[in-house]
């Protein structure tokens, strides 16, 4: 299913002020007056879907169930409330551009090589599925962690290169979220053209996840999760402008649909 909006998604992220979280309501209604999605209410999409802007521009993908039990089954993570972050190289909070790169301190004990096998399945999955929903980011990715790669090496930063070598995702950063609701919030680190992907697994039911910048609600931009009823883990994959920069890796420009054709500008 498509779902067609009024909104112009570049024109709308250039409106957005890197220091906006999202958290301030009046300033997200002003904003919402001025780039109108072009329906009134929210809608609730449930069926597999495409989100498209005016241009043809790919907002969002939703795809339910695309995981198997089995799959989910597989990801052995445990289900207390909380959040852990993975990186093979990220720069430290408040360091953009100012030092190198480092591996994220959940990678750094002796437990790394565990963990980066057993998130390689759903690494795997998550980037196949970017190379079908937007191929030149796939890429960019890739050159990303092969210049990191280069610049591992020649630095001798710590631990990266061999972190680097059981990383499975073209993207650089994965955050597990588990059992916890999350606030409408703004991702200012990433890369506006750029998707992130999350995935949900586990036992639960009446969860969704909302974007109100587009009033829209997905059954499971600005966006949050309410609260649901059993235990869910949310894997959560993106790409930190700050790496690319530091990797010199282009920007990938928006997905877009022209005709039936996925196309990148």
């Amino acid at each position: 299913m498509t779902v067609k909006m009024q909104i112009d998604i570049a024109r709308y992220s250039k409106l957005i002020s890197p220091k906006n979280t999202g958290h301030n309501e009046e300033k997200e209604e002003k904003l919402l007056k001025r780039c109108p999605p072009g329906h009134e209410g929210t809608k609730l999409v449930d069926k597999p879907s495409t989100i498209i802007d005016a241009s043809g521009t790919i907002i969002a993908w939703y795809l339910p169930d695309a995981l198997t039990v089995t799959t989910q089954g597989s990801e052995n993570v445990g289900s207390t409330p909380g959040c852990i972050n993975l990186s093979p190289a990220w720069f430290q909070q408040g360091h953009e551009n100012l030092s190198d790169l480092e591996v994220s301190a959940s990678l750094k004990g002796p437990s790394s090589e565990n963990i980066l096998k057993a998130i390689a399945r759903l690494a795997a999955i998550a980037s196949a599925a970017l190379r079908v929903m937007h191929p030149q980011q796939y890429f960019a990715g890739l050159r990303a962690l092969s210049h990191l790669r280069d610049k591992a090496l020649s630095k001798e930063l710590p631990q990266m290169p061999e972190t680097l070598q059981y990383w499975a995702s073209v993207f650089n950063t994965l955050s597990i979220i588990s059992n916890r609701e999350t606030p409408n919030h703004q991702d200012h680190l990433l890369i506006p053209e750029c998707f992130n992907i999350l995935t949900t697994v586990r036992n639960y039911s009446n969860a969704r996840m909302s974007m109100p910048s587009l009033q829209l609600e997905f059954r499971i931009v600005r966006h949050g999760v309410d609260g649901v009823e059993g235990d869910r883990i949310a894997w959560a994959w993106y790409m930190r402008d700050s790496v690319h920069i530091y990797a010199g890796v282009l920007s990938c420009g928006w997905a877009r649909v022209k005709g039936h054709i996925l196309t990148t500008v």
